[in-house]
């Protein structure tokens, strides 16, 4: 297997233990001692305020008990520019608000024209897509009738280890342990379906990822009901970034093994058979939907596959760390 460019960082921040962890001048050297440390701890009992979802902070509502809109209707266009305005405004000045009554329309249609449009408001350089809620289980925490795409940002994107500061987020940090891919071919929009063996030809590298996640609306089992996280670029909000593998194709992904850790205590296992039974499989649902909706997958765009951990919910402090077995470590120090 080929492994391609670690990044270099002579230190990582403290755990909750308030120690440092050891200065790394050799970032593989680093990924390793920090591996082992990792798995000597697998077994031991995570203190009392990790759950399996991180931090128990994502919001007064339970998974799965969010209440559905009553509005059903899909918005109109000029509803769908005010939504889209509320949001880049609120995503640009890091301010929390709350989607008007009007507005909270649980339309699917409606979902996919402000993601769609978001970025333009945002005006940020995007560097690929990715794919919320593509888990069966998550789809079912939140309600959601379908995977939902959104924007990877280029100024979002990270190399592990990374550092990553408030400016990405406003109410959440939500990480999701995932399979990215590195295109190397466009996928232009065309009226045949592009297959699973049109899509793996168009693969430049395979990474293994961390995806944050965060909505500027409070509450976030709650903006299910209105599908308040989808319709804001379906919670994508930064990317970190571990070893680019070109000689992928023989690994089976769906069996890959996740560790997530939170501060050096595990909290929850994984598969990539979570991301719709195989990452290339949801790849290739993304470039379709993509290529349905007028627009293109492009060389050099990343493309995240989806959560095979669900929901990891952390704050400034923490340090999450996930062991992708062969494909090494990614973690993400959040200050």
């Amino acid at each position: 297997m080929e492994v391609l460019g670690y990044c270099k960082q002579k230190t990582i921040p403290a755990t909750d233990t308030g120690e440092l962890m050891p200065s790394a001048t050799d970032s593989m050297e680093y990924a390793k001692d920090r591996l082992r440390i990792l798995r000597q701890r697998r077994h031991q009992v995570r203190p009392d305020y990790l759950s399996d979802r991180g931090r128990m902070i994502y919001g007064a509502t339970p998974p799965g008990g969010s209440v559905p809109s009553s509005r059903t209707s899909d918005l109109s266009p000029e509803e769908v520019n005010e939504l889209i305005k509320l949001i880049a405004g609120a995503r640009l000045a890091r301010v929390p608000v709350e989607m008007p009554k009007h507005l909270r329309a649980r339309s699917w249609k409606s979902v996919e024209e402000v993601l769609l449009n978001l970025e333009y408001a945002l005006g940020w350089e995007t560097g690929g897509w990715k794919i919320g809620a593509a888990s069966m289980a998550v789809r079912e925490a939140e309600n959601m009738p379908s995977p939902s795409p959104g924007r990877i940002f280029e100024h979002a994107i990270h190399e592990s280890p990374a550092k990553l500061g408030p400016e990405f987020f406003v109410n959440y940090r939500l990480c999701e342990t995932e399979f990215a891919f590195e295109m190397n071919l466009d996928f232009p929009v065309r009226e045949k379906e592009y297959t699973e063996a049109d899509v793996r030809a168009g693969i430049d590298c395979l990474m293994p990822v961390i995806e944050i996640g965060d909505s500027v609306f409070l509450d976030w089992y709650a903006i299910s009901g209105y599908f308040g996280g989808m319709y804001d670029n379906a919670g994508g909000a930064a990317l970190v970034t571990g070893k680019r593998v070109k000689d992928w194709q023989d690994i089976d992904l769906p069996k890959s093994n996740i560790d997530l850790y939170v501060n050096d205590s595990y909290i929850k296992s994984g598969q990539g058979v979570e991301a719709m039974g195989h990452p290339v499989t949801s790849l290739t649902w993304l470039v379709n939907w993509v290529r349905e909706r007028g627009r293109a997958v492009k060389a050099g765009e990343i493309v995240s596959t989806g959560t095979c951990t669900g929901h990891c919910f952390v704050q400034p402090g923490d340090l999450v760390s996930v062991d992708f077995a062969d494909l090494g470590l990614v973690e993400a120090y959040f200050v």
